[in-house]
C-alpha cells in the first residue's frame, strides 16, 4: 500500500457514514484500516443503495481499501480478540476510531489499561451521548425551515447528510492532531465530539446563528436562489434548466456581458439607487434581476450558449440527474484520474473514486474497492494479535469469527 499514511494502522468499529468515511479516507491515504463488525454485518451491512445482487453499494463505498473482520462481541472471546487488535503494539498502532457508544469493555477507560498511549476518537450523537443522525440533526437546528420554495410552507429535508460529511473530516483530523501529540508528548487521550455539536459549529461559523439573534428573524425559505449575492436557475428553450452565479464581482459581470443585459441592469441600478456591483444589492434585487434574465435563457437553448459561457469563464451548470453527469461529465469517469473503473463483487463495475488530494511526495493513490465482510479476519488474528494457526482454527471452529472461507457455527 502506498501514500502519505503508509505504515499507520487505525482500527475502526462503526456504522452509519462519518466514521466509515473517516476510516475510508485515512485508508486512502495510506492508512492500514482494519474495521470490525458482527458476524453477519453490523448496522449498515445492507443499506441502501443496493445492487441488482442484494449487496450494498453504500458499505461498499464508504468501506473502500480497509481490512475486514467478522467476530461475534456477544461472547467474551470475541471481546477479548477485538481488545487485543485495537490495543496492539507498534508504534503506528493503538488508533480507535468509533461511535459504537459501548461502555465497559469497549470503552477508552478499560482499552487504555492495556496500552496506555491508546488514542481513541468518538463520535457521539449530541453531547449527552444520545443518538443522533443528520436527518434529526437538521429539524433540531432550524435548516429545513430555511429550506425549499419560496413561500413553501412545509420543512424540506435534504438528500445529503452534510453533517455526517464535515464529522467525518473533523474525526479524521482530530486523529491525526492527537497522533502529533503522541508523537510530541509520548501519551495517547480520548478525543470526543458529536454530530449536532460539529452541525451547530458550522452554522455558527457561517453566520447563522450571529444572524438570528441580532436580526431577531428566521431566515425565510428562497428556493435556488443564493442567499446574501446572486444565483438564481433558469429554464431554457430546449428544455434544461441551468444556475448562473454572480456571487463576486467578476463573476457578476461576465454573466451580464455574456447575456447582453448591461444596458436593462443598468437602468435597473437608476429606478433603484443601488449598485448591483455590491452583492448585498443584488440579493435584494434578485426577482428584478431575475426577470430581466429569464426572457434571454428561455429563447435560447443550452448548446446556444454553452461554449461561450465556458469560454468567458462564467460560474455556471447545468441540472442534470445522477445518471445525466455519469453519462455527460467527464469528471464522474475514468477520464479524471481520481476515478478507476473497478469490478467489485457481487456488486458490478462502475467509476470507484480514490482520494481528492494529490500529495505531490507520493503521487495519486489507487481506488480499491471494498472487502468482503470477514475477508481478512484469518490475516488480522494472525499479523496483529499473533495467533498460531491452531489457535486460528480453534476460533473458527467455535464459532467466535467468520470468513468468506470459513462460516461461523452457532453459538451453543
Amino acid at each position: 500500500m502506498s501514500g502519505i499514511l503508509k505504515g499507520m494502522r487505525v482500527v475502526e468499529g462503526s456504522a452509519f457514514v462519518a466514521v466509515p468515511l473517516a476510516g475510508m479516507t485515512l485508508a486512502q491515504m495510506g492508512a492500514e484500516v482494519i474495521r470490525f463488525d458482527r458476524i453477519g454485518g453490523g448496522l449498515d451491512s445492507g443499506r441502501w443503495p443496493l445492487a441488482p445482487s442484494g449487496q450494498s453499494l453504500f458499505w461498499a463505498g464508504l468501506n473502500k481499501g480497509k481490512k475486514s473482520i467478522a467476530v461475534d462481541m456477544r461472547r467474551p472471546e470475541g471481546q477479548e480478540l477485538v481488545t487485543r487488535i485495537v490495543t496492539a503494539p507498534g508504534e503506528d498502532a493503538g488508533l480507535f476510531l468509533t461511535n459504537l457508544r459501548v461502555r465497559g469493555w469497549m470503552d477508552y477507560e478499560t482499552l487504555s489499561k492495556f496500552r496506555e498511549d491508546l488514542i481513541m476518537v468518538t463520535l457521539m450523537g449530541d453531547r449527552q451521548g444520545r443518538p443522533q443522525v443528520d436527518y434529526t440533526v437538521n429539524p433540531a437546528l432550524g435548516v429545513p425551515a430555511m429550506t425549499g420554495p419560496v413561500g413553501w410552507p412545509e420543512p424540506v429535508a435534504h438528500a445529503l447528510p452534510a453533517w455526517d460529511l464535515v464529522a467525518g473530516q473533523l474525526v479524521v483530523s482530530s486523529l491525526l492532531a492527537a497522533e502529533r501529540d503522541r508523537l510530541r508528548r509520548g501519551f495517547g487521550q480520548e478525543v470526543e465530539l458529536s454530530l449536532k455539536d460539529v452541525a451547530a459549529a458550522v452554522m455558527g461559523h457561517l453566520g447563522m446563528i450571529g444572524d438570528a439573534v441580532v436580526n431577531d428573524r428566521d431566515r425565510a425559505k428562497s428556493g435556488n436562489a443564493l442567499y446574501g449575492a446572486y444565483g438564481q436557475d433558469f429554464v431554457c428553450a430546449c428544455g434544461r434548466r441551468v444556475m448562473v452565479i454572480g456571487l463576486t464581482a467578476r463573476q457578476w459581470r461576465g454573466l451580464v456581458k455574456a447575456t447582453g443585459t448591461e444596458a436593462a441592469m443598468a437602468g435597473l441600478a437608476e429606478r433603484t439607487g443601488r449598485d448591483l456591483n455590491d452583492e448585498g444589492a443584488r440579493w435584494e434585487l434578485r426577482r428584478e434581476i431575475t426577470a430581466i434574465l429569464r426572457p434571454w435563457f428561455a429563447s435560447r437553448e443550452v448548446s446556444e450558449f454553452a461554449e461561450r459561457f465556458d469560454a468567458a469563464g462564467l460560474t455556471w451548470s447545468v441540472f442534470r440527474t445522477m445518471r445525466e453527469a455519469l453519462a455527460e461529465d467527464d469528471d464522474l469517469s475514468a477520464a479524471n484520474p481520481m476515478f478507476e473503473m473497478l469490478d467489485q463483487p457481487g456488486l458490478g463495475q462502475f467509476p470507484v473514486p480514490g482520494h481528492p488530494a494529490v500529495f505531490s511526495g507520493h503521487g495519486r493513490s489507487t481506488p480499491r474497492a471494498a472487502p468482503v465482510l470477514g475477508a481478512d479476519t484469518e490475516a488480522v488474528l494472525g499479523d496483529v494479535v499473533g495467533l498460531d494457526d491452531t489457535e486460528i482454527a480453534q476460533l473458527f471452529d467455535s464459532g467466535v469469527v467468520q470468513s468468506p472461507r470459513f462460516k461461523a457455527r452457532p453459538a451453543a
